[in-house]
């Protein structure tokens, strides 16, 4: 499979996420402060709920419901309750097309 249109650059607000599904996967997508773009897996690892609710600080997207905060790097909790990654997927723009291929995690 290859990478799949997700959303539109344009769409994306600075320092928030966004829930998108690419081929069922449920992805979070953030455009942080220095303008990078970033997609994880949307679902909390400890709590079962939507990540893409949550708050972005920096390269961390925080989980509403619990706290744990994941990083948009390598998609490792930072602190507890949960203690499992999120994936991590490659993002490639193409003009205002976000593009993700949900099979493809990024190598961290």
């Amino acid at each position: 499979m290859t990478a799949q249109r997700a959303c539109a650059l344009s769409e994306l607000e600075q320092d928030a996420a966004k829930r998108v599904e690419v081929d069922g996967v449920a992805i979070s997508v953030v455009l942080d402060s220095n303008g990078d773009v970033h997609a994880i897996g949307d679902t909390c690892t400890h709590g079962d709920v939507s990540l893409s609710e949550g708050f972005v600080d920096g390269d961390t997207l925080e989980c509403w419901a619990h706290g744990s905060a994941f990083s948009l790097i390598t998609g490792k909790p930072l602190n507890l309750p949960a203690f499992e990654p999120v994936p991590v997927f490659v993002v490639t723009i193409d003009g205002d097309d976000v593009l993700i291929d949900p099979n493809v995690k990024k190598e961290i």
